[in-house]
């Protein structure tokens, strides 16, 4: 339920694993994942932040309030420059080494630095969307 958050953590640099992008649904999958690989659950699910180790329980229902939740617990905020995880599959990111055959949705101009996922070999840069995140990320580090 919280798969744009995911993507937001791992702009931020954070390794973020999401249930939704590994097919889990259950909450005793969810609570096996995290104590497996030593993971804080994210969560809106009262009842599975309760059963869980390490948690944080948020309550917002729209984006901007769930991060400004996360940025008052401490945690930074920002996207990390240069970019280090893959948003779409959270693997590392890797400056792209040589000029390559750019998809059709990444910039032709080889001036434009792109990252390459080393796990599902999407092609990521700093475009619009990225302006919007740091723009929008700021605006909730101004406030908490």
């Amino acid at each position: 339920m919280l798969g744009k958050l995911a993507v937001y953590l791992r702009m931020c640099g954070y390794d973020t694993a999401y249930a939704g992008d590994r097919g889990v649904e259950t909450n005793d999958a969810v609570l096996a994942i995290a104590d497996n690989e030593g993971r804080t659950i994210v969560t809106r699910d009262q009842t599975l932040a309760n059963r869980a180790n390490e948690s944080l329980l948020l309550e917002g229902l729209d984006l901007e309030d769930m991060l400004a939740e996360l940025a008052n617990t401490g945690i930074h905020l920002a996207p990390a420059d240069p970019p280090t995880r893959c948003g779409r599959c959270n693997g590392p990111l890797s400056p792209e080494s040589h000029p390559i055959d750019r998809p059709d949705y990444a910039p032709s101009d080889p001036r434009t630095p792109c990252w390459v996922c080393d796990r599902c070999h999407r092609v990521f840069w700093k475009g619009s969307h990225w302006d919007d995140v740091v723009t929008r990320l700021a605006s909730i580090e101004e406030v908490a």
